[in-house]
């Protein structure tokens, strides 16, 4: 009897964990390699509290560009470009400005999961063994939730109730 009892509280565990770990906006892919393309899937695994999500923002950090969103059928594409602080070199060119930040608008209900996807380049300025986290707010009917929150020194994602979704950045490849 308690084995079966182990058993059972074991199971519930591990059914809490994954439940917390697909709670929030993830990215698909874990790991990308600097100073080249990098297809970002954002996840969404649900709405907020009950309430489908009407938008989704994600901001695209410094030393990402080329940035190319995908349409959803029945969604909204908003982009916002601006100004880089400093330009960043590509190919030969400065380029001095670029997306800032995407928004599809729309309607997910909640308990539905869906995917958006954005083509990016991670130049050289970016630094290999770090983390690069793309906040994201996800607004619903009812509710927001801003997953905006990236661990200090010495902390992880895990760490956090709204982390941001984030790739561990990798070399770039040899003879690149």
């Amino acid at each position: 009897m308690t084995c079966h009892r182990t058993e059972i509280l074991v199971a519930a565990a591990l059914c809490l964990c994954t439940t917390a770990a697909l709670a929030h906006v993830e990215l698909e892919g874990r790991e990308a390699r600097i100073d080249a393309s990098y297809r970002a899937v954002f996840k969404v695994p649900h709405g907020c509290n009950g309430s489908p999500t009407v938008k989704l923002r994600v901001q695209i950090p410094p030393g990402v560009i080329e940035v190319a969103p995908t349409p959803k059928p029945g969604w909204q594409l908003d982009v916002v470009t601006a100004k880089f602080d400093k330009p960043v070199a590509y190919h030969g060119n400065e380029i001095a400005e670029g997306v800032k930040e995407i928004a599809w608008t729309g309607k997910l209900r909640d308990g539905e999961h869906d995917e958006f996807v954005v083509a990016t380049y991670l130049t050289d300025q970016l630094q290999a063994g770090r983390m690069l986290y793309f906040p994201v707010v996800q607004e619903c009917e009812t509710g927001v939730s801003r997953w905006i929150e990236i661990p200090p020194a010495g902390k992880s994602a895990r760490d956090l109730k709204e982390p941001a979704p984030g790739v561990k950045l990798l070399p770039k490849a040899e003879g690149h």
